[in-house]
């Protein structure tokens, strides 16, 4: 039996095939109520037990922005500081204090988990890198190009934006309309690996 495969929409195309990584905004601001909306809705997505350790950082006054960029590598500097909006996406280790909102059903959950960080770090950071993920897609359907970037010092920007909140900084995310026609906006589309290089039918 076979099945025939559905088509590509028009958001897929718009979120996966047609969107690129991109360096270069145009000067068009982007409203943080863009971005509440778009977490309202990636936050249904799904994480183990429901943990949703995944925080964020919207950078948006200048005086932020240069106390970030400080911790950025060098090649990211300049595209931050020009981009129209930037968000620090972060995981929470201390997400088990909210589990008897977000996983009522696991009794006890929150109490067994207070003493073991290292399993809560594990934990958060892969939930978290999840959400980030669909957080990247959702800014995408929003009609938002994103250059995420992961050159810069995790422990600095630890210490300069989540000191009292023990956030973990899992990525940098600059957000705006792509300016694709500035050189070096958007690099030439790399290849992707085929099904059966990236897949195994068991």
């Amino acid at each position: 039996m076979t099945t025939d495969v559905i088509p590509a929409t028009d958001l897929q195309r718009a979120i996966f095939h047609d969107a690129r990584t991109t360096n270069s905004f145009t000067p068009e601001p982007v409203d943080v109520q863009v971005v509440r909306e778009v977490y309202e809705a990636v936050r249904w997505a799904p994480t183990a037990m429901n943990g949703q350790p995944l925080r964020l950082a919207v950078v948006e006054s200048p005086a932020a922005r240069e106390r970030l960029v400080a911790h950025l590598s060098e090649g990211n500097k300049a595209k931050t500081l020009a981009a129209p909006l930037t968000i620090v996406a972060a995981y929470d280790p201390a997400f088990h204090e909210h589990l008897e909102l977000l996983a009522p059903h696991r009794t006890g959950a929150r109490e067994k988990m207070a003493g073991d960080l290292e399993f809560r770090e594990s934990f958060a950071r892969t939930n978290g890198l999840i959400q980030l993920g669909y957080l990247i897609l959702g800014l995408r359907a929003a009609g938002l190009a994103v250059g995420p970037m992961t050159g810069l010092s995790a422990a600095g920007v630890d210490a300069e934006l989540f000191a009292e909140s023990g956030w973990r900084t899992l990525a940098v995310l600059n957000v705006g309309h792509g300016a694709s026609e500035e050189p070096g906006a958007v690099r030439p589309r790399a290849g992707r690996l085929e099904f059966e290089t990236a897949a195994v039918v068991l």
